[in-house]
């Protein structure tokens, strides 16, 4: 399980207050229509198809950014995308629904 979550960047010891207190955005990489039945507040929505297209949407390459989709393994993808463009600080998040429970409701 430990070499599953290496692969899908989910590790252990995300400080998501600290996340959210640097301003880190969340960019929730599934589908408008997925999208639209429940997210996490606050977050972005770019479909994994378009975010090399949209990148113009995350001007800062040094904000934190935090990756969801519904499972996991898109919003991993979106981080090695991120990764390779240049972003420093990029977190996979997983699920927007087990996300959604770990992030700061005061923001």
């Amino acid at each position: 399980m430990s070499f599953l979550k290496k692969m899908l960047g989910l590790g252990p010891g995300v400080d998501y207050n600290d996340l959210a207190n640097r301003g880190a955005i969340i960019v929730d990489v599934r589908s408008p229509q997925e999208y639209a039945g429940g997210h996490v507040r606050g977050s972005v929505n770019i479909p994994l198809g378009d975010l090399q297209r949209q990148l113009k949407r995350l001007p800062d390459k040094e904000q934190p950014i935090i990756t969801c989709c519904a499972s996991g393994a898109r919003s991993a993808s979106a981080k090695n995308l991120l990764r390779a463009q240049g972003y420093t600080e990029v977190v996979n998040g997983g699920g927007w629904y087990s996300l959604n429970g770990k992030w700061p409701k005061k923001r």
